[in-house]
């Protein structure tokens, strides 16, 4: 199944609950949905992978060049993953962790957030 996304703010922040497959087809799109939901007042953005089944390289590049761009505009990308997933394991063996925060729930990377401004 192709991912959807469903985006909402909380505590001032967008989330954005991705479910389904990330993959070439859908990446670009995706990833302009995610850019358009974050507001130059947020401090970032909170991208829960919880019920994301499947991450290719066009997902992955996706995540960093997100994480770029919103660094460039002093904002934070968080990432929320299962810590046993295989999403989780991607995102390890390609280090998403050097461009931005991950998180093992929502609560979490918003917390984080809050407490880095």
């Amino acid at each position: 199944m192709l991912a959807s996304v469903r985006i909402e703010t909380m505590q001032g922040t967008p989330v954005a609950r991705v479910n389904g497959e990330i993959d070439a087809s859908n990446a670009r799109l995706l990833g302009q949905r995610l850019t358009d939901s974050v507001p130059n007042t947020a401090m970032g953005l909170v991208v829960d992978l919880t019920e994301t089944s499947y991450l290719d390289s066009s997902g992955i590049q996706l995540l960093f060049e997100l994480a770029d761009r919103l660094r460039r505009r002093q904002q934070e990308l968080h990432v929320v993953v299962p810590p046993e997933s295989f999403v989780s394991d991607v995102l390890q063996a390609v280090n998403l962790s050097g461009a931005a925060k991950t998180d093992t729930s929502v609560l979490a990377a918003l917390e984080a957030l809050a407490s880095s401004g």
